[in-house]
């Protein structure tokens, strides 16, 4: 795919940069991306397990600084595989934000939170 852009740029540089410095490349295979984007997934999801609703004032500020750590560890890990995978994220998200709208039409689903197939679209009995 193409090149990555601005930010996104940077933050691959800056990953790659600290996994060069500890030789870890070698560990960084797509599958096992995938599981630490996973588990870091799930240490983000802990903060907010028994909590009503997660905003940042019911967070506060000490555990809304380890909610945006955990965030930077998924990001890292996205930016990490897509960088093994040679994907432009910002050119991923574009693509698939076309598939979303076709599957999610504003005039359809506006105020549903429902999954694309648990509503009727136009002409469907």
């Amino acid at each position: 795919m193409s090149e990555p852009s601005g930010q996104f740029l940077q933050l691959r540089d800056l990953v790659r940069q600290f996994v060069d410095e500890r030789d870890w490349d070698q560990f960084h295979t797509p599958k096992n991306l995938s599981a630490a984007l996973a588990v870091e997934a799930a240490e983000l999801l802990e903060h907010f397990q028994w909590l009503q609703h997660g905003g940042a004032s019911e967070l506060g500020e000490a555990k809304l600084r380890e909610v945006r750590h955990e965030m930077a560890d998924v990001l890292v890990y996205l930016v990490r595989m897509a960088d093994k995978l040679d994907v432009d994220l910002v050119a991923a998200v574009q693509e698939k934000m076309v598939l979303n709208r076709a599957k999610y039409p504003a005039d359809q689903v506006r105020g549903d939170a429902r999954k694309y197939h648990e509503y009727k679209r136009d002409g469907e009995a």
